[in-house]
């Protein structure tokens, strides 16, 4: 089982919370339903969607702009194709035809200016995507169209299946409770963001779209509501649909722990040794957390440096540069783990040889680092300490001993005379031009 591929999924989620037509009452819970749920599916971490992927249509009362962005959404989904629906379900003909109530819609007559679930149906049957996933988050307004559903369950679950689909449905018949007094999402889609949000204790690290329904199940039923209805085929139920972030907050402070005791052996010269356990754990948070997840980043950035210190610099490099063009998309360009990174990749630049672009690096990183973290943090200190040791191996002497000396100055004012990291930058200044200075013993 494994999650879709975010970049060639695409979902849609519509939500009708107001109508025109008086005979359907506004369901106000619907907005906050939509939005939450688009939170969760494009969260950075554990969501399975980039947001670009992510077609949200909000009180839309115009239905060839739906039929569009379905069409869109269903023609460009090749991994996954996810449809949501939250609103006031509507049945009319003598085949009880199931309609998705739309702004604009007619309560008595859907047929001209409702989603018809054939029309739904169709478009799905249609993609090219390995799996899709239809919910229908409906109830069935009003007496009559609850007696009328009462007799036709059967055409309703008939109706409801999609060759290659899975279909998850709010209830078989309008016994749903759309919104429960104090509650902020409808009831089942509500219950079905705990799920993603909260996780479930004592699973698996990832969750399909039938372990989300076998939980609902349960809980609906513990709690006296409407019981969720599905409908899956050809292995659709296998679908990972999210990260357990239940599982995640007990395994990921255990790797953080193993990484933790990776990374003081290979600050004691393990670099070498390191990496295939660093990468262990890198593989697991990945598919625990997410790939761009800050720990899971910070796993990456210390396998660069293992790579850059075991003599191996090259590779270094190609890590930690796709590893910052990752950091700074996701966590800015002057989050401090991102300026380590640029820092790292310097140092690692300047051990392969191209010690003159090293200084150029350090020298635009310095200024950044001291506006963000402060003149006197020591990780600004550790930069310009890492400046005045490439422009020692280039010949720049003169601004060298300019530097460590206000970074000793720094340093024993801070830290003291007799800290390790004053200690080292005393002995660089006092050895200016000594050879064989090693970038890989930071200040």
């Amino acid at each position: 089982m494994k999650l879709p591929d975010g970049h060639r999924s695409r979902g849609v989620l519509i939500g009708t919370s107001q109508y025109s037509d008086d005979r359907l009452p506004p369901l106000h819970a619907v907005t906050a339903t939509v939005d939450a749920l688009r939170a969760a599916l494009t969260d950075p971490d554990y969501g399975i969607l980039p947001p670009e992927n992510c077609t949200v249509l909000a009180d839309e009362g115009d239905l060839r702009q739906v039929g569009i962005a379905l069409r869109t959404a269903a023609r460009q989904a090749e991994d996954l194709l996810l449809i949501f629906y939250s609103g006031h379900g509507l049945t009319s003909g003598l085949r009880h035809d199931l309609y998705l109530a739309l702004r604009d819609s007619d309560f008595a007559e859907p047929e001209f200016n409702a989603l018809e679930y054939d029309k739904l149906r169709g478009a799905v049957l249609d993609s090219p995507a390995k799996t899709k996933v239809i919910i229908l988050d409906c109830c069935f307004a009003g007496r009559a169209v609850s007696q009328t559903m009462a007799a036709a369950d059967a055409a309703f679950t008939q109706q409801t299946e999609v060759g290659g689909t899975y279909v998850l449905t709010a209830a078989p018949r309008d016994k749903v409770a759309l919104v429960l007094d104090g509650e902020e999402h409808t009831a089942f889609t509500g219950r079905l963001l705990r799920l993603l949000t909260d996780g479930v204790p004592e699973a698996s690290e990832l969750l399909s779209i039938d372990d989300l329904y076998r939980h609902l199940y349960r809980t609906m039923q513990a709690e006296g509501l409407p019981i969720p209805q599905k409908h899956g085929t050809l292995n659709a139920d296998e679908l990972a649909l999210t990260r357990n972030r239940a599982f995640a907050a007990t395994a990921a402070p255990e790797l953080q722990a193993r990484r933790s005791e990776i990374r003081k052996r290979a600050f004691e010269g393990e670099w070498s040794a390191s990496i295939a356990e660093l990468r262990d754990i890198h593989t697991r948070q990945a598919r625990i957390l997410g790939a761009e997840h800050q720990d899971t980043l910070l796993t990456l950035q210390l396998i660069g440096r293992c790579e850059s210190a075991s003599g191996n610099p090259e590779q270094g490099i190609v890590t930690l540069s796709e590893l910052l063009r990752v950091e700074s998309a996701t966590l800015g360009s002057e989050h401090p783990q991102t300026l380590t990174t640029r820092q790292i990749l310097a140092v690692a630049t300047g051990e392969s040889g191209a010690r003159g672009e090293a200084v150029d690096m350090l020298r635009i990183l310095l200024p950044v680092r001291r506006r963000v973290l402060g003149p006197d943090d020591d990780h600004a200190c550790r930069t310009a300490h890492m400046l005045a040791r490439n422009l020692i191996a280039i010949g720049e002497l003169a601004e060298a001993e300019a530097i460590l000396c206000e970074v000793v100055a720094v340093r024993e004012r801070i830290l003291g005379t007799e800290h390790p990291h004053t200690v080292r930058t005393r002995r660089d200044l006092d050895s200016l031009v000594a050879a064989g200075v090693s970038d890989h013993e930071r200040g």
